[in-house]
């Protein structure tokens, strides 16, 4: 599916978390977000500050730490994730 969601998350992040390099072009969508792998190089305070922008921008819910650290996993995972909990236009 593409409705650019991901390429609207992967701004969304680096504004966020003020990345202030140049972002990275040819990015896969899958490479981690979170930890010394991530091309951000984001830790746990960044992981908070995303998933409050993203409960806030998207209204989905990210519940307990594990399911965080899942959803987290990459801009992929977060996206699928909000693709499934996003409310339905009503």
């Amino acid at each position: 599916m593409d409705d650019g969601l991901e390429e609207e998350l992967f701004r969304l992040v680096a504004e966020t978390c003020r990345v202030t390099e140049p972002l990275p072009t040819g990015l896969s969508f899958d490479e981690p977000l979170i930890g010394p792998e991530s091309t951000f190089a984001l830790d746990s305070l960044d992981a908070v500050e995303i998933v409050v922008a993203v409960q806030r921008k998207y209204n989905v819910r990210i519940d307990a730490q594990e399911t965080s650290r899942q959803v987290l996993q990459s801009i992929a995972t977060l996206a699928a994730f909000i693709r499934s909990h996003r409310p339905e236009p009503g």
